[in-house]
C-alpha cells in the first residue's frame, strides 16, 4: 500500500508542477493585464493544491496534512481576491487593453470626463 501512495503522490506532484508551468507560460504569453489574471489564479491554484496533496500523501503525517490543508485553504481564499483587485485596478486606471476587448460592458458605467468640484454630489 505504501508503493501505491508513493505513486499517487508522484503523479499529483508532477501534474501540479506541470500546471504551475502552464500558469507561468500563460503569464508570459497573455497580451494584456486582464488576460493575465486567468493564468495567475486558475492553473496556479490547482497546481499548488496538487503539489501539496502529493506532499501530504508522501509524508502521511497528520501534522503535515493539517498544515498543508491550511496552506491550500489560504491559497484558495487569497488568490481569487488578489486577481480581482488587480483587474479592478486595471479597469480604474484605464490599463485594460481596450483594443482587444470584444465587448466592453463597463464603458457605459464609467464617467467619460473628470468632474469639477461643483459637480460632485454630496456624500451624506
Amino acid at each position: 500500500m505504501t508503493t501505491f501512495f508513493d505513486v499517487v503522490a508522484a503523479i499529483c506532484m508532477i501534474t501540479g508542477s506541470l500546471l504551475a508551468l502552464v500558469a507561468a507560460i500563460g503569464q508570459v504569453r497573455m497580451p494584456d493585464l486582464l488576460s493575465r489574471t486567468h493564468p495567475a489564479t486558475k492553473p496556479q491554484v490547482l497546481g499548488l493544491g496538487l503539489v501539496l496533496l502529493g506532499v501530504a500523501l508522501r509524508l502521511r503525517e497528520p501534522e503535515a496534512f493539517g498544515l498543508l490543508a491550511l496552506v491550500i485553504i489560504f491559497q484558495l481564499v487569497t488568490s481569487p481576491v488578489a486577481s480581482h483587485m488587480i483587474g479592478r485596478a486595471a479597469v480604474r486606471t484605464d490599463n485594460r487593453g481596450e483594443e482587444r476587448l470584444v465587448v466592453d460592458e463597463l464603458s457605459e458605467d464609467r464617467p467619460q470626463g473628470r468632474a469639477d468640484e461643483g459637480d460632485v454630489p454630496d456624500q451624506r
